[in-house]
């Protein structure tokens, strides 16, 4: 297992080149990492042995887990709560109906891998369009200038090489940052849509799991047999000897669900967070559309050893998207290289 770990989490060495921020890389690339993760845990059997044992004398155990697994278990509502070997055997599981209660089925198991599995390729999915949008641009102009030994007639070349590209290109960027743009509202609704999705998915319980097990510590055996239940029961119906219909009911047990129950917790926590992140980072984008000094001022700060009025010409004459790719090289190259591309191509756009 700790081997199917290891060559996952290798997709989380750092990009030699960096085309997005840290929220947007939380959600296409870590956030990619764990759910293939724990889809790997969950479908890795052999590590946690069956998913399904079901209890009955008289149908032969193989038949009883398949039949079980595939046509889902069930648990009684009204027997959730209680104290177990006194009222009930286990929380949800009676020896009949009793007349009454919700029965509530469960299958969700069945398909917990593959949904994980298919979440991942959505998380992932926006990472994928920016790189397929951004066309290598910030790696073709930031070259070797992120190489900590490189000659300085080369280094030189390269600066002019960025300089001239920018002055030809001014204001010719703003369909290349509305795409990224577009790539942060993407997150944002694929969160929100699968904090959705997982409560279709849980029936109801996901939006709200933690915040119903908070409340429930003092009997949160009850709140996870509702969710998560290990033990469930399943009905076998068939023919006996004169034709007349059989029923058989059966115990089953579910070890795998104390692997899922964990798992959704952090996924609740982790979803909730970042929605949050996400949101934040939208308000962000809206202010620096909105305003822009804002955006002079954050570049403003990180150019040192310039003319002030030279720089705020150059800035004033920028447009959003110009802010983004210099913002985007700034992210890339040291501060040193990316005072003296500002300053020269400051003095280039005021020269002209």
């Amino acid at each position: 297992m700790f081997d199917i770990l290891r060559s996952v989490t290798g997709l989380l060495k750092p990009d030699r080149v960096c085309i997005d921020g840290w929220i947007f890389r939380l959600h296409c690339k870590t956030t990619f990492i764990i759910l293939i993760s724990f889809s790997f845990i969950v479908s890795s059997s052999q590590y946690f042995g069956d998913p399904i044992n079901c209890i009955n004398d008289d149908i032969s155990s193989s038949a009883m887990d398949s039949y079980c697994w595939i046509h889902s278990t069930y648990t009684i509502s009204r027997h959730i709560k209680g104290e177990s070997g006194r009222h009930f055997a286990y929380p949800g599981v009676m020896n009949h109906f009793d007349g009454g209660g919700i029965i509530k089925y469960h299958k969700y198991y069945q398909w917990v891998s593959f949904i994980l599995l298919f979440q991942a390729l959505l998380f992932y999915a926006p990472r994928y369009v920016w790189k397929s949008w951004e066309g290598n641009r910030i790696k073709m102009l930031v070259g070797n200038l992120n190489v900590p030994v490189l000659a300085s007639e080369e280094k030189k070349t390269q600066k002019d090489s960025v300089m001239r590209y920018l002055q030809d290109n001014l204001n010719c960027h703003n369909f290349y940052a509305f795409r990224y743009f577009i790539c942060e509202v993407l997150i944002f609704i694929n969160v929100s849509t699968q904090i959705y999705f997982m409560d279709y998915f849980l029936d109801g319980e996901f939006s709200f799991y933690s915040i119903n097990l908070f409340k429930s510590m003092e009997t949160p055996d009850d709140m996870m047999a509702r969710v998560f239940p290990k033990l469930t029961k399943c009905s076998f119906q068939k023919y006996g000897p004169s034709g007349s219909i059989q029923a058989f009911d059966a115990l089953c047990i579910l070890p795998l669900n104390v692997v899922n129950e964990k798992i959704y917790i952090f996924l609740w926590f982790w979803f909730i967070i970042l929605a949050v992140l996400s949101g934040w980072k939208l308000l962000y984008r809206a202010l620096l559309l909105c305003l822009p000094w804002i955006r002079k001022y954050m570049l403003r700060t990180r150019i040192r050893n310039s003319s002030c009025d030279k720089v705020m010409h150059l800035l004033n004459k920028c447009s959003i998207g110009d802010w983004f790719i210099i913002y985007q090289l700034k992210q890339n190259i040291d501060m040193y290289s990316f005072n003296e591309i500002i300053n020269g191509l400051s003095v280039r756009i005021n020269d002209a």
